[in-house]
């Protein structure tokens, strides 16, 4: 019972002690809060992995929840910004420097440990593509039976716009037992169409189908919302430029293209016969009605 005792004693004072300093922090915390938030980690991941001693899988947690709670912190500060809107498309403006390094230092912890790859996959090509990819590779070196994780490297070369890699990667992945048929079908099509919107909307799809992550549905909702609005905007443009052959002037109001816009099968607004967006909003006329464009409340990412 001694040691047992001991142990206990041990994970209780360690568990004082940080309540203790995580309140002297909160109570002096300086006005360079953000500056210090930013600094380079002190360690890296094989370091951390010879300090966490047989408490791996636990330091991968804490890592894991602290890049969560890093992103999400920087979400709510630009919030505050600029008044509560954040566009999901441009993820660059968040300045995630510390990120790439928090799921270097995790997934070295735990390289086992999935759901890191996976958010990475998601964020990390808008922060650093090159650390994207490495870590994916580095998740699938680790886990060369896990087909999600060639999903998510096939996604992110998609995303560079390198096409044979990403058919590659998917055709890597096809060949694992169990995988998916449409594993091979995307190989193929990225060597064929891997530019194209329909290719785009069904890469879209197997991430929302394959995830059990929120955000990424959530993500995948609103890039499907993006590419519909693709070509919808394509749509009006072409009923405007007609417009403007026909009538040598741009359409004054929507009004004037009502009809040709119903041929497109958009949806229109009734009020006053905007066409209106996969969010719901109406588009706008703008350019002295030469040209659409979006509505301030829109929520269609427009980047």
């Amino acid at each position: 019972m001694k040691p047992n005792a001991i142990l206990i004693l041990v994970i209780v004072t360690g568990l004082v002690i940080s309540a203790l300093l995580s309140r002297s922090l909160d109570a002096h915390r300086s006005s360079n809060h953000e500056q210090f938030a930013e600094e380079p980690l002190y360690v890296d991941g094989p370091t951390a992995k010879r300090l966490s001693l047989a408490f791996n899988g636990l330091a991968a947690d804490w890592y894991w929840m602290r890049s969560l709670q890093y992103v999400g912190g920087k979400i709510v500060a630009y919030q505050d910004q600029h008044q509560g809107r954040m566009d999901f498309g441009g993820l660059r403006s968040l300045k995630l420097k510390l990120l790439p390094q928090l799921l270097q230092v995790g997934t070295t912890l735990d390289p086992h440990f999935i759901a890191p790859y996976e958010y990475g996959a998601m964020i990390l090509p808008e922060v650093d593509s090159d650390q994207a990819v490495a870590l994916l590779n580095y998740g699938v070196a680790e886990n060369p039976s896990t087909w999600r994780l060639y999903q998510h490297l096939g996604y992110i070369y998609w995303q560079r716009h390198e096409y044979e890699k990403a058919s590659e990667v998917y055709a890597a992945g096809a060949r694992i037992p169990g995988v998916p048929g449409w594993m091979a079908a995307m190989s193929a099509r990225m060597k064929a169409e891997g530019g194209s919107r329909d290719a785009a909307r069904e890469m879209y799809l197997h991430l929302s189908e394959t995830s059990a992550d929120e955000a990424v549905k959530d993500m995948v909702v609103k890039q499907i919302m993006r590419l519909d609005s693709l070509d919808e905007r394509d749509a009006i443009r072409r009923v405007i430029n007609d417009f403007k052959t026909r009538q040598g002037r741009c359409p004054s109001s929507w009004r004037e293209v009502t009809e040709p816009l119903l041929a497109e099968r958009l949806q229109i607004e009734r009020a006053t016969g905007a066409p209106i967006d996969p969010s719901g909003a109406p588009y706008e006329l703008i350019k002295n009605g030469c040209d659409v464009g979006f509505d301030i409340n829109t929520r269609v990412p427009w980047r």
